[in-house]
Protein backbone atom coordinates (compact mmCIF):
# COMPACT_ATOMS: atom_id res chain seq x y z
CA UNK A 1 0.00 0.00 0.00
CA UNK A 2 1.42 3.74 -0.87
CA UNK A 3 2.20 5.66 1.90
CA UNK A 4 0.68 8.88 0.82
CA UNK A 5 -2.74 8.26 -0.86
CA UNK A 6 -4.87 10.93 -1.51
CA UNK A 7 -7.97 10.62 0.96
CA UNK A 8 -10.40 11.14 -2.04
CA UNK A 9 -11.35 8.09 -4.34
CA UNK A 10 -9.24 9.35 -7.43
CA UNK A 11 -6.08 8.28 -8.91
CA UNK A 12 -3.33 10.59 -8.23
CA UNK A 13 -1.64 11.60 -11.54
CA UNK A 14 2.15 12.44 -11.82
CA UNK A 15 2.34 12.53 -15.65
CA UNK A 16 2.99 15.57 -15.75
CA UNK A 17 6.25 15.62 -13.73
CA UNK A 18 9.29 14.89 -14.31
CA UNK A 19 10.53 12.11 -11.31
CA UNK A 20 13.37 10.97 -9.85
CA UNK A 21 12.60 7.54 -8.20
CA UNK A 22 14.67 5.93 -5.73
CA UNK A 23 15.50 2.14 -4.01
CA UNK A 24 15.22 1.64 -0.48
CA UNK A 25 16.95 -2.09 -0.35
CA UNK A 26 15.58 -2.78 3.18
CA UNK A 27 12.52 -0.65 3.13
CA UNK A 28 11.77 -2.06 0.57
CA UNK A 29 10.18 0.51 -1.31
CA UNK A 30 10.57 2.62 -3.69
CA UNK A 31 10.31 6.39 -3.11
CA UNK A 32 9.35 8.93 -5.95
CA UNK A 33 10.19 12.52 -5.73
CA UNK A 34 9.68 15.80 -8.02
CA UNK A 35 12.93 15.96 -10.01
CA UNK A 36 12.88 19.92 -10.24
CA UNK A 37 11.26 20.54 -6.77
CA UNK A 38 12.65 17.63 -5.03
CA UNK A 39 9.37 16.91 -2.72
CA UNK A 40 8.68 13.37 -2.03
CA UNK A 41 5.24 12.18 -3.87
CA UNK A 42 5.08 8.85 -2.79
CA UNK A 43 6.51 5.92 -1.58
CA UNK A 44 5.74 2.64 -3.30
CA UNK A 45 6.26 -0.80 -1.38
CA UNK A 46 7.47 -3.69 -3.24
CA UNK A 47 9.23 -7.09 -2.62
CA UNK A 48 12.37 -7.73 -0.80
CA UNK A 49 14.93 -6.44 -1.44
CA UNK A 50 14.68 -4.08 -4.27
CA UNK A 51 18.20 -3.32 -6.16
CA UNK A 52 18.29 -1.66 -9.83
CA UNK A 53 15.46 0.23 -11.74
CA UNK A 54 15.03 0.85 -15.18
CA UNK A 55 12.50 3.32 -16.57
CA UNK A 56 10.71 2.81 -19.77
CA UNK A 57 8.68 5.88 -21.22
CA UNK A 58 7.04 3.80 -24.18
CA UNK A 59 5.26 1.97 -22.02
CA UNK A 60 5.51 4.70 -19.09
CA UNK A 61 6.57 1.94 -16.42
CA UNK A 62 8.97 1.49 -14.19
CA UNK A 63 11.02 -1.94 -13.90
CA UNK A 64 12.20 -2.64 -10.23
CA UNK A 65 14.53 -5.74 -9.12
CA UNK A 66 14.00 -7.91 -6.46
CA UNK A 67 17.62 -9.78 -5.84
CA UNK A 68 17.80 -11.51 -2.47
CA UNK A 69 15.40 -12.19 0.64
CA UNK A 70 18.16 -10.17 2.82
CA UNK A 71 21.73 -9.57 2.44
CA UNK A 72 24.53 -8.92 -0.23
CA UNK A 73 26.22 -10.58 -2.79
CA UNK A 74 27.40 -14.04 -1.70
CA UNK A 75 26.31 -12.81 2.43
CA UNK A 76 22.36 -12.95 1.94
CA UNK A 77 19.43 -15.52 3.30
CA UNK A 78 18.27 -16.51 -0.18
CA UNK A 79 17.93 -15.24 -4.17
CA UNK A 80 14.61 -13.54 -5.09
CA UNK A 81 13.23 -13.73 -8.23
CA UNK A 82 10.74 -10.73 -8.76
CA UNK A 83 10.58 -8.22 -10.97
CA UNK A 84 8.22 -5.37 -9.94
CA UNK A 85 6.22 -3.34 -12.45
CA UNK A 86 5.20 0.06 -11.39
CA UNK A 87 2.87 2.61 -13.52
CA UNK A 88 5.29 5.88 -13.49
CA UNK A 89 1.78 8.25 -13.66
CA UNK A 90 -0.49 6.30 -10.84
CA UNK A 91 2.53 4.91 -8.66
CA UNK A 92 0.28 1.39 -8.80
CA UNK A 93 1.85 -1.99 -8.98
CA UNK A 94 0.54 -3.54 -12.73
CA UNK A 95 2.76 -6.13 -12.95
CA UNK A 96 5.33 -8.56 -10.83
CA UNK A 97 7.13 -11.12 -13.33
CA UNK A 98 8.60 -14.24 -11.91
CA UNK A 99 12.45 -14.79 -13.12
CA UNK A 100 12.33 -18.54 -12.09
CA UNK A 101 13.96 -20.88 -12.89
CA UNK A 102 16.68 -18.24 -12.34
CA UNK A 103 17.00 -15.41 -9.33
CA UNK A 104 18.60 -12.70 -8.09
CA UNK A 105 17.98 -10.43 -10.96
CA UNK A 106 20.22 -7.38 -10.53
CA UNK A 107 21.01 -5.09 -13.30
CA UNK A 108 18.60 -3.90 -16.38
CA UNK A 109 19.21 -2.61 -19.73
CA UNK A 110 16.27 -1.26 -22.06
CA UNK A 111 16.47 -1.62 -26.34
CA UNK A 112 13.85 0.87 -27.14
CA UNK A 113 13.42 0.33 -30.38
CA UNK A 114 12.97 -3.76 -30.37
CA UNK A 115 11.08 -3.61 -27.38
CA UNK A 116 13.25 -5.62 -25.25
CA UNK A 117 14.45 -5.60 -21.24
CA UNK A 118 17.40 -7.12 -20.56
CA UNK A 119 17.97 -8.33 -17.29
CA UNK A 120 21.07 -10.04 -15.63
CA UNK A 121 20.69 -12.79 -13.39
CA UNK A 122 22.90 -15.09 -11.16
CA UNK A 123 24.27 -18.62 -11.75
CA UNK A 124 21.15 -20.88 -10.77
CA UNK A 125 22.57 -24.86 -10.07
CA UNK A 126 22.30 -25.80 -13.84
CA UNK A 127 23.46 -23.03 -15.83
CA UNK A 128 25.98 -20.05 -15.63
CA UNK A 129 25.10 -16.32 -14.87
CA UNK A 130 23.23 -14.96 -17.70
CA UNK A 131 21.18 -12.15 -19.34
CA UNK A 132 17.35 -12.87 -19.48
CA UNK A 133 15.42 -11.37 -22.11
CA UNK A 134 11.52 -10.07 -21.95
CA UNK A 135 9.16 -8.12 -24.57
CA UNK A 136 8.46 -4.85 -23.04
CA UNK A 137 4.95 -5.48 -24.65
CA UNK A 138 3.66 -8.45 -23.67
CA UNK A 139 6.34 -8.97 -20.75
CA UNK A 140 6.58 -12.24 -21.84
CA UNK A 141 10.31 -14.20 -21.46
CA UNK A 142 11.67 -13.95 -25.06
CA UNK A 143 15.22 -16.07 -23.99
CA UNK A 144 18.30 -16.33 -22.07
CA UNK A 145 22.07 -15.86 -22.83
CA UNK A 146 24.80 -17.16 -21.03
CA UNK A 147 27.31 -14.98 -19.85
CA UNK A 148 29.65 -17.44 -18.80
CA UNK A 149 29.69 -16.16 -15.21
CA UNK A 150 28.29 -17.00 -11.66
CA UNK A 151 27.93 -13.00 -10.73
CA UNK A 152 26.88 -10.78 -13.75
CA UNK A 153 25.43 -7.82 -12.10
CA UNK A 154 25.50 -4.93 -14.32
CA UNK A 155 24.06 -5.17 -17.70
CA UNK A 156 24.27 -2.67 -20.72
CA UNK A 157 23.95 -2.10 -24.10
CA UNK A 158 24.96 -0.66 -27.14
CA UNK A 159 22.34 2.08 -28.93
CA UNK A 160 22.23 0.47 -32.09
CA UNK A 161 20.87 -2.87 -29.74
CA UNK A 162 23.47 -5.11 -31.47
CA UNK A 163 25.93 -6.04 -28.57
CA UNK A 164 25.58 -6.26 -24.57
CA UNK A 165 28.05 -6.17 -21.68
CA UNK A 166 27.96 -7.45 -17.94
CA UNK A 167 30.13 -7.10 -15.30
CA UNK A 168 30.63 -10.17 -13.42
CA UNK A 169 31.85 -9.52 -9.87
CA UNK A 170 35.16 -11.60 -9.27
CA UNK A 171 35.24 -13.24 -12.62
CA UNK A 172 38.07 -11.67 -14.26
CA UNK A 173 36.27 -10.62 -17.12
CA UNK A 174 33.60 -8.26 -18.64
CA UNK A 175 31.94 -10.65 -21.14
CA UNK A 176 30.67 -9.51 -24.49
CA UNK A 177 26.98 -10.45 -25.87
CA UNK A 178 26.15 -10.66 -29.48
CA UNK A 179 22.01 -9.72 -28.82
CA UNK A 180 20.99 -10.52 -32.08
CA UNK A 181 22.33 -14.15 -32.55
CA UNK A 182 21.53 -14.49 -28.63
CA UNK A 183 24.65 -15.71 -27.51
CA UNK A 184 27.96 -14.96 -25.88
CA UNK A 185 30.48 -13.47 -27.98
CA UNK A 186 33.79 -13.08 -26.21
CA UNK A 187 35.44 -11.28 -22.86
CA UNK A 188 37.44 -8.57 -22.09
CA UNK A 189 39.64 -9.34 -19.24
CA UNK A 190 39.37 -6.98 -16.08
CA UNK A 191 40.88 -7.67 -12.67
CA UNK A 192 37.07 -8.27 -11.49
CA UNK A 193 34.37 -5.59 -11.83
CA UNK A 194 31.14 -3.77 -10.55
CA UNK A 195 29.92 -0.59 -12.49
CA UNK A 196 29.37 -0.16 -16.52
CA UNK A 197 28.08 2.11 -18.72
CA UNK A 198 28.57 2.49 -22.57
CA UNK A 199 29.24 5.99 -23.96
CA UNK A 200 25.69 7.91 -25.85
CA UNK A 201 27.41 7.05 -29.11
CA UNK A 202 28.23 3.29 -28.61
CA UNK A 203 31.90 4.11 -28.84
CA UNK A 204 33.39 2.99 -25.53
CA UNK A 205 32.30 1.26 -22.51
CA UNK A 206 33.39 2.13 -19.20
CA UNK A 207 33.91 -0.41 -16.40
CA UNK A 208 34.53 -0.27 -12.99
CA UNK A 209 37.48 -2.58 -11.78
CA UNK A 210 38.37 -4.35 -9.84
CA UNK A 211 36.28 -5.40 -7.65
CA UNK A 212 35.18 -4.14 -3.91
CA UNK A 213 36.96 -6.06 -1.46
CA UNK A 214 36.65 -5.05 2.14
CA UNK A 215 38.96 -7.55 3.65
CA UNK A 216 42.25 -7.21 2.03
CA UNK A 217 44.06 -5.00 -0.71
CA UNK A 218 42.22 -4.35 -4.26
CA UNK A 219 43.68 -6.56 -6.91
CA UNK A 220 44.61 -3.88 -8.96
CA UNK A 221 44.75 -0.30 -9.08
CA UNK A 222 41.23 0.71 -8.78
CA UNK A 223 39.44 3.25 -11.58
CA UNK A 224 37.28 2.99 -14.71
CA UNK A 225 38.79 1.30 -17.45
CA UNK A 226 37.87 2.58 -20.92
CA UNK A 227 37.25 -0.43 -23.52
CA UNK A 228 36.98 0.28 -27.22
CA UNK A 229 33.99 -1.38 -28.62
CA UNK A 230 35.13 -1.88 -31.85
CA UNK A 231 38.52 -3.31 -31.19
CA UNK A 232 37.46 -4.66 -27.62
CA UNK A 233 40.19 -3.32 -26.29
CA UNK A 234 40.97 -0.90 -23.22
CA UNK A 235 42.71 2.03 -24.07
CA UNK A 236 42.73 4.38 -21.34
CA UNK A 237 42.32 3.72 -17.57
CA UNK A 238 40.70 6.34 -15.56
CA UNK A 239 42.68 6.13 -12.14
CA UNK A 240 41.00 7.04 -8.48
CA UNK A 241 41.70 7.43 -4.87
CA UNK A 242 38.87 4.66 -4.17
CA UNK A 243 37.25 2.00 -4.99
CA UNK A 244 34.88 2.67 -7.78
CA UNK A 245 31.36 0.90 -7.33
CA UNK A 246 28.59 2.81 -9.82
CA UNK A 247 29.77 4.30 -13.56
CA UNK A 248 27.09 6.45 -15.29
CA UNK A 249 27.61 8.46 -18.56
CA UNK A 250 26.16 11.40 -18.76
CA UNK A 251 24.25 12.32 -21.66
CA UNK A 252 26.84 15.23 -22.58
CA UNK A 253 29.43 12.46 -22.79
CA UNK A 254 31.19 13.32 -19.08
CA UNK A 255 32.00 10.25 -17.17
CA UNK A 256 30.68 10.19 -13.41
CA UNK A 257 31.98 7.61 -10.81
CA UNK A 258 30.89 7.00 -7.06
CA UNK A 259 34.28 6.42 -5.11
CA UNK A 260 34.23 4.31 -1.36
CA UNK A 261 36.10 5.92 1.22
CA UNK A 262 36.29 3.58 3.45
CA UNK A 263 38.12 3.78 6.94
CA UNK A 264 40.33 2.39 9.83
CA UNK A 265 38.77 0.42 11.79
CA UNK A 266 35.35 -2.54 12.55
CA UNK A 267 32.49 -1.95 10.80
CA UNK A 268 29.26 -3.67 9.35
CA UNK A 269 28.92 -5.94 6.89
CA UNK A 270 30.27 -3.56 4.15
CA UNK A 271 33.26 -2.73 5.79
CA UNK A 272 33.93 1.00 7.77
CA UNK A 273 32.80 3.48 5.36
CA UNK A 274 33.10 7.65 5.59
CA UNK A 275 31.19 9.81 3.09
CA UNK A 276 32.02 8.56 -0.46
CA UNK A 277 33.13 10.95 -3.61
CA UNK A 278 31.81 11.49 -7.10
CA UNK A 279 34.24 12.34 -9.23
CA UNK A 280 33.15 14.12 -13.05
CA UNK A 281 35.44 13.19 -15.80
CA UNK A 282 35.46 15.88 -18.64
CA UNK A 283 33.72 15.29 -22.23
CA UNK A 284 36.19 14.06 -24.69
CA UNK A 285 39.57 14.61 -22.71
CA UNK A 286 38.44 12.27 -19.53
CA UNK A 287 40.08 15.06 -17.37
CA UNK A 288 38.70 15.43 -13.85
CA UNK A 289 36.06 17.94 -14.24
CA UNK A 290 35.43 18.27 -10.90
CA UNK A 291 34.40 16.14 -7.41
CA UNK A 292 31.89 16.16 -4.66
CA UNK A 293 31.37 14.55 -1.42
CA UNK A 294 28.30 11.92 -1.15
CA UNK A 295 26.90 10.00 1.17
CA UNK A 296 28.54 6.73 2.44
CA UNK A 297 28.80 3.61 -0.53
CA UNK A 298 27.67 5.26 -3.48
CA UNK A 299 26.23 2.40 -5.10
CA UNK A 300 24.03 3.68 -8.00
CA UNK A 301 24.21 7.12 -10.04
CA UNK A 302 22.37 8.33 -13.08
CA UNK A 303 21.46 11.89 -14.69
CA UNK A 304 19.10 13.74 -15.99
CA UNK A 305 18.50 13.48 -19.56
CA UNK A 306 20.28 16.95 -20.34
CA UNK A 307 23.20 15.77 -18.86
CA UNK A 308 23.60 18.54 -16.38
CA UNK A 309 22.11 17.21 -13.24
CA UNK A 310 23.42 13.95 -11.15
CA UNK A 311 22.19 11.57 -8.87
CA UNK A 312 24.14 9.57 -6.53
CA UNK A 313 22.32 7.09 -4.07
CA UNK A 314 24.72 6.15 -1.07
CA UNK A 315 23.36 2.76 0.63
CA UNK A 316 24.62 2.82 4.08
CA UNK A 317 23.56 6.66 4.73
CA UNK A 318 20.29 6.27 2.64
CA UNK A 319 20.49 9.40 0.92
CA UNK A 320 20.64 10.67 -2.70
CA UNK A 321 23.06 13.34 -3.29
CA UNK A 322 21.53 16.14 -6.16
CA UNK A 323 24.95 17.19 -8.13
CA UNK A 324 25.09 20.27 -10.61
CA UNK A 325 27.19 18.53 -13.00
CA UNK A 326 28.28 21.90 -14.98
CA UNK A 327 30.37 22.88 -11.78
CA UNK A 328 29.73 20.53 -10.17
CA UNK A 329 28.35 20.93 -6.66
CA UNK A 330 26.08 19.90 -4.43
CA UNK A 331 22.35 21.22 -5.28
CA UNK A 332 20.48 18.87 -2.41
CA UNK A 333 20.42 15.86 -0.27
CA UNK A 334 17.27 13.21 -0.41
CA UNK A 335 16.45 11.19 2.35
CA UNK A 336 15.31 7.75 1.90
CA UNK A 337 13.70 5.75 4.19
CA UNK A 338 14.95 2.17 5.43
CA UNK A 339 14.38 -0.38 8.36
CA UNK A 340 17.38 -1.77 8.02
CA UNK A 341 21.57 -1.23 7.63
CA UNK A 342 21.01 -1.17 3.94
CA UNK A 343 19.48 2.15 2.23
CA UNK A 344 19.08 3.42 -1.00
CA UNK A 345 20.08 1.86 -4.03
CA UNK A 346 18.81 2.14 -7.63
CA UNK A 347 17.85 5.13 -9.07
CA UNK A 348 15.75 5.96 -12.46
CA UNK A 349 15.08 9.29 -13.85
CA UNK A 350 11.28 9.35 -15.28
CA UNK A 351 10.27 12.50 -17.32
CA UNK A 352 6.75 13.64 -17.57
CA UNK A 353 4.48 12.70 -20.76
CA UNK A 354 4.44 13.98 -23.54
CA UNK A 355 1.44 15.56 -25.79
Amino acid sequence: MNSLQREDSSVPSFATRDQLAVVSQTGPTVTFFDAVTHERLNVVEVPAEPHELCFDPDHRVLYCVSTYVHGYYHRHDGEARQITVIDVDTHAVVDVLDTAPDHAPHGLALDRARGLLYVSVEANGTEPGGVVVYDTATRERRGRIPVMADGPHWVEITPDGRRGYTTNKEAPFVSVLDLERGEFSGRIEVPGSEGLDVSPDGAFVYVAAPKGDFAAEPAARPGVRVIDTASGEIVRTLYTEGIVFPVHTAATGAVLAGELRMEKGEGGGLGKQGNGVLTVFAPGSLEVAGQVEVGAFPLTVTSSPDGRTGYVSAVLSSTVTVVDLTVPKVLATLEVGRADEAGAHGLAYITAARG
